[in-house]
């Protein structure tokens, strides 16, 4: 598939085929480009949590799940949203380890020996688990399936690291749901519309669009 096609495809799939699991080689693929995501000092803070069985995607739901009875913003309850997440075969869960970036920048050739985090402008550990991510959904796209990312709830972090033994330096930046879309319903967030370039590009100077 050509590559602005991927780009052009890609959009949150929210309900799945439940008897159609994900190949092993399309996991290991996913897994495989994840990893060729950028690092700032090569420092490749991340590592994910790979959920396949079911046993073990009911305990990820069972420990991360919302309230389904509160209603969203919107007005409804959170059920439809969760019966076809649910049903996803597949469940990556890319976790941040910010250790590895402040012991990479204490290195020689960076000499921030201090760890002093303030250092860091933006929190890079994030950020680059975030490309991660991005790189997965573009893979799920590339190979016929699609794929959702989205947070695991504040009070819902402790529980998860529970249920999975994920240390306390390891933070979750959400999880992706991954499998064979099934029909499901668009986002109402969709008919805020995508901003055009004109819109958030500056050329040259702030204010300047062309």
């Amino acid at each position: 598939m050509e590559f602005s096609t991927v780009v052009r495809r890609r959009r949150m799939v929210r309900n799945y085929d439940p008897d159609r699991p994900v190949p092993a080689e399309l996991v290991d693929r996913l897994l495989e480009h994840a990893v060729r995501a950028p690092s700032a000092g090569f420092s490749q803070g991340w590592a994910f949590l790979v959920l396949t069985e079911p046993a073990d995607r009911e305990l990820f739901w069972t420990a991360t799940a919302p309230d389904t009875g509160r209603p969203d913003p919107a007005g409804r309850g959170q059920s439809r949203w969760l019966t076809g997440m649910r049903r996803a075969p597949l469940i990556v869960v890319p976790l941040a380890d910010r250790s590895a970036y402040l012991d990479r920048y204490a290195e020689p050739d960076k000499g921030w020996t201090d760890r002093d985090e303030s250092r860091w402008p933006v929190p890079y550990w994030y950020v680059d688990t975030g490309f991660a991510a991005l790189l997965m959904l573009l893979t799920a796209v590339d190979s016929g399936l699609g794929a959702c990312f989205f947070g695991i709830p504040v009070e819902r972090v402790d529980p998860f690291r529970a249920a999975f033994g994920v240390p306390a330096e390891l933070v979750p930046i959400g999880a992706l749901s991954i499998g064979y879309p099934a029909p499901d319903h668009r986002s109402a967030s969709l008919r805020r519309g995508r901003r055009p370039p004109a819109e958030v590009v500056h050329r040259g100077r702030w204010g300047l669009t062309s």
